[in-house]
């Protein structure tokens, strides 16, 4: 479900479950649901490797996009899997060792779907100034706290910008690059702000921020 040709025509949008996408990978989604029951869940693929963990520190409730002060925080952490995505686990650990995700606001929320950061502006619009990466797509499933990386309609734009699922979505299996699994923080996800609708209507609301993000083993 690619975003980045809706009529806001914003570069890296996470997947919408509306448009002309729908019609043009039909055929793909269909054959990710055919082979969901013998797929691996993400789950399934966690080992203890901090050396490909990921922890996040989030800010929960601004007062404004200038706030610097929120008022909770909490840790997310993010299990990389690069035996599934190896270019794309990289690049989210090189990105968080040059304090890319720093300040990085999750601005698409939307409940019961998925959250999206990794924006450099904030607006869902570009990325880093690395190349954009070739697809790493696998057979894990799109589950709750799934990582995938965000892309335009080209397979291989995929750069910074990820998203994490708040619940199962098959349509999503074999379109995406899985790059990781929520570990440890669903539940501060579950209370990151909303910031849209189902139907992608902007709510008007502040949005959360990522703090900082370093490597765990680092």
């Amino acid at each position: 479900m690619i975003a980045a040709h809706r009529a806001s025509n914003r570069d890296c949008a996470a997947p919408t479950r509306f448009g002309a996408w729908l019609r043009a990978c039909a055929a793909a989604a269909i054959v990710a649901l055919a082979s969901a029951v013998s797929a691996p869940t993400a789950s399934a693929q966690i080992a203890d490797d901090p050396q490909n963990a990921v922890i996040f520190t989030v800010g929960l409730g601004y007062d404004s996009a200038a706030d610097a002060s929120p008022a909770q925080q909490g840790r997310v952490v993010i299990q990389l899997l690069p035996r599934f995505a190896p270019a794309h686990a990289e690049r989210i650990k090189e990105l968080a060792r040059e304090g890319f995700y720093n300040g990085s606001a999750f601005h698409r929320v939307i409940d019961g779907f998925l959250a999206q950061t990794g924006s450099p502006g904030g607006d869902g619009v570009g990325g880093s100034d690395k190349p954009n990466l070739s697809a790493e797509f696998s057979a894990v499933r799109f589950e709750r706290g799934v990582v995938g990386m965000a892309r335009l309609a080209d397979k291989d734009s995929a750069n910074a910008q990820f998203f994490v699922m708040f619940e199962r979505e098959a349509s999503f299996d074999g379109i995406f690059t899985v790059v990781g699994v929520v570990t440890e923080g669903m539940d501060v996800l579950d209370r990151i702000t909303r910031t849209h609708d189902f139907r992608e209507r902007p709510l008007g609301a502040v949005p959360d921020r990522i703090i900082s993000a370093r490597i765990a083993a680092e």
